[in-house]
């Protein structure tokens, strides 16, 4: 069982610094924790969306074919937010350290295209994406654009082509994860050096399996989360602190080691 080094100082940074750098290449896995920032809700903190709505009345497939007006109730809530979200300091830091070559990919479950506008190229998105919603009948697509204009007018956003209410292309409860967005995440997580955890609880399958992954492989684990996981004790590094202030400085303490090994 590997070291657990659980600092909320500078050290964590450097020592996660050190570890992405001796140990790669540096897959990320990010959770709703990395959003927290800019503004977006987690889901199973105490404050989160699951204390104040019963995930099986509002995020199952099945609650969606029952009453599809009122899941869009609670989404159409957090489309607002989620439209005006800008990335904050962490997604900024991964995108940095990307294109510095540190990190080969981040594999996310969250659904708010945070990554991407914070400038991240390979993502994979395994609980699909708010930016875009679809017909179940026929399979038109509509942006997030055309989504909210549509919520503008409607309770629920009506297909253009043959009127069914369009669902948003996130997986909910009871479906099925994209399995070439899954077989990618894996094969990341198999040959990863390092697995980064970020802002996730490390609790909702299969995703939750990708650390196991990472160390049956041999690479190592580190974690950046408010809160603990179940992966604690086998972590190289498990940092409970914001995922911003971290990231930021790992990026600062890379960029100096970096300069440091120039000639």
């Amino acid at each position: 069982m590997p070291g657990t080094w659980l600092y909320n100082s500078g050290m964590s940074a450097e020592r996660l610094a050190a570890l992405i750098r001796e140990h790669q290449p540096c897959v990320v896995l990010t959770g709703a924790g990395v959003s927290t920032e800019s503004g977006i809700p987690d889901f199973r903190s105490p404050g989160g969306i699951w204390a104040q709505y019963d995930p099986t009345e509002y995020a199952t497939i099945e609650a969606f074919r029952r009453d599809p007006v009122k899941v869009w109730d609670f989404y159409a809530r957090r489309l607002d937010i989620l439209k005006e979200a800008r990335p904050n300091a962490a997604h900024h830091a991964l995108a940095a350290l990307e294109r510095a070559g540190f990190v080969e990919a981040v594999v996310t479950q969250n659904i708010d295209r945070l990554h991407e506008l914070a400038g991240s190229q390979e993502v994979i998105e395994v609980h699909g994406s708010i930016r875009t919603s679809s017909c179940l009948a026929c399979g038109e697509r509509a942006s997030l654009d055309d989504v909210v204009r549509m919520l503008q007018q409607a309770p629920a956003p009506s297909c253009p082509r043959c009127g069914s209410i369009m669902k948003p292309d996130v997986v909910m409860f009871g479906e099925l994860l994209s399995q070439g967005a899954m077989d990618r995440a894996s094969e990341l997580a198999g040959r990863a050096g390092l697995l980064l955890v970020v802002g996730s609880s490390l609790n909702v399958f299969p995703v939750a399996d990708l650390p196991r992954e990472t160390l049956a492989a041999g690479g190592e684990l580190a974690i950046v989360n408010n809160e603990p996981t179940p992966f604690e004790d086998w972590a190289e590094l498990a940092v409970h602190a914001p995922a911003g202030e971290t990231l930021s400085a790992a990026r600062e303490h890379l960029e100096q080691m970096a300069d440091l090994g120039k000639p």
